[in-house]
């Protein structure tokens, strides 16, 4: 019969071995930040095009398990103009200004990118309705302090370097980098892109292997740099 102290023994023996199982596993399910695949998308809130892919696609990296190897930015400043004393002009007018503003404020508030995603869709759902938004999410004081007080043009500014530093150039929005390289027209077929280029360890996501990535059914329209801007 075992001594109580070498079943004391296995016991442990057994116990970190699952530990480290459970450990291995864990760590195997979602792809660490560096192996993680970079998605930029440079866009502006009042454009209907940037509303349509935000509130009915981008979700997917966050209704999946695609997020377990993206790494989404949001950049909210798209096809405006900063003049030499550094006043920002939307292509939208002043509304989208200010919900730009709201946005980039939001994404300051809440760094994880599913929570300033999910508020960032509620805005872009109804840009009327914004302010429900900020009830239903919470933070309000934050945002509107961010808003309020010099932070939120030093947030958009911040943004205009990295928008208007893109090499190549940003021709119209929504515009979507994949580590770096624009996607072009190619912006619908992101989920398919995001993909073919995670290299990490990590299983790939089971959306990968989905039958919907055949069935590219996004059609969009762009804003372009060199159209009127209205004030």
């Amino acid at each position: 019969m075992a001594s109580s102290s070498s079943l004391a023994s296995s016991t442990k023996l057994v116990f970190f071995a699952c530990l480290l199982l459970f450990t291995f596993s864990s760590h195997n399910l979602v792809a660490g930040e560096s192996d993680k695949v970079k998605l930029n998308l440079y866009y502006e809130s009042l454009c209907p095009s940037c509303q349509n892919f935000i509130v009915h696609h981008l979700g997917k990296i966050f209704n999946t398990d695609l997020h377990t190897i993206t790494d989404l930015k949001l950049i909210p400043f798209g096809n405006a103009h900063v003049s030499d004393d550094l006043t920002v002009t939307c292509q939208h007018g002043e509304e989208e200004c200010k919900l730009n503003a709201l946005e980039a404020c939001a994404i300051r508030t809440w760094p994880n990118q599913r929570l300033h995603y999910k508020f960032i869709r509620c805005v872009e759902t109804n840009t009327n309705a914004w302010e429900s938004c900020v009830k239903k999410y919470g933070g309000e004081k934050a945002i509107n302090d961010c808003y309020n007080g010099d932070l939120s043009k030093e947030l958009i500014l911040g943004y205009a370097n990295q928008t208007l530093s893109l090499k190549p150039e940003h021709k119209y929005v929504p515009w979507m980098t994949l580590n770096g390289e624009p996607l072009y027209e190619n912006i619908g077929d992101f989920v398919d892109l995001v993909c073919k280029a995670y290299k990490g360890k990590a299983a790939l996501p089971k959306l990968c292997y989905s039958s919907v990535l055949s069935q590219r059914t996004m059609m969009l329209e762009f804003s372009y740099v060199d159209e009127a801007i209205n004030h």
